[in-house]
């Protein structure tokens, strides 16, 4: 926590949330009435009958927060937050202009998207299917939707074929 005088400081933190939970950790930091940024975009996706708008995550599992470091630590607490982003066991702060920045594209150019690629020997978690909870390294990308995983087991490699939304990747702590 900075001050100067009585005037206290907030900075921007990343905040990284269980899979899937960005909208929950967003309402849950509403709740405690801490300053948080959702950065989300829409797409259309079409099913067999149907298409819909979708608002997901512009970055998957993080949201950002505008805090000073009580905020920050009661942050922490919600079910729906893993940990802060940080270095050498510090939390990071990211500088007010960037997130401005990342505000105004959004504002200007609603047709943005992050790549979210994985890359080779990342450890990843499977999150669905019958390898649920199965800690695995990818060893191969096929296409731009494809992993296979290789999972050790009895010194065996079985190779699973998966789509990127069936895994999440293991962040080194």
């Amino acid at each position: 926590m900075s001050s100067e005088g009585n005037l206290i400081i907030k900075k921007w933190f990343a905040l990284y949330t269980k899979p899937q939970q960005e909208f929950k950790a967003a309402f849950q930091l509403e709740g405690k009435e801490i300053e948080y940024y959702l950065p989300t975009i829409t797409h259309v996706k079409q099913w067999s009958d149907r298409k819909k708008k979708i608002e997901e995550p512009l970055f998957r599992g993080y949201v950002f927060i505008h805090a000073i470091e009580k905020e920050r630590l009661i942050s922490l607490q919600q079910s729906s937050i893993v940990k802060t982003i940080g270095f050498n066991g510090k939390p990071s702060c990211i500088p007010d202009w960037e997130i401005e920045n990342l505000k105004k594209l959004l504002e200007k150019s609603p047709d943005v998207f992050v790549s979210h690629q994985i890359e080779l020997g990342t450890k990843v978690r499977i999150i669905d299917g019958p390898f649920k909870d199965v800690v695995g390294t990818v060893c191969k990308r096929q296409e731009e939707k494809w992993f296979c995983v290789s999972i050790d087991l009895l010194r065996q490699t079985v190779m699973v074929r998966l789509t990127e939304e069936n895994i999440v990747q293991i962040l080194e702590n």
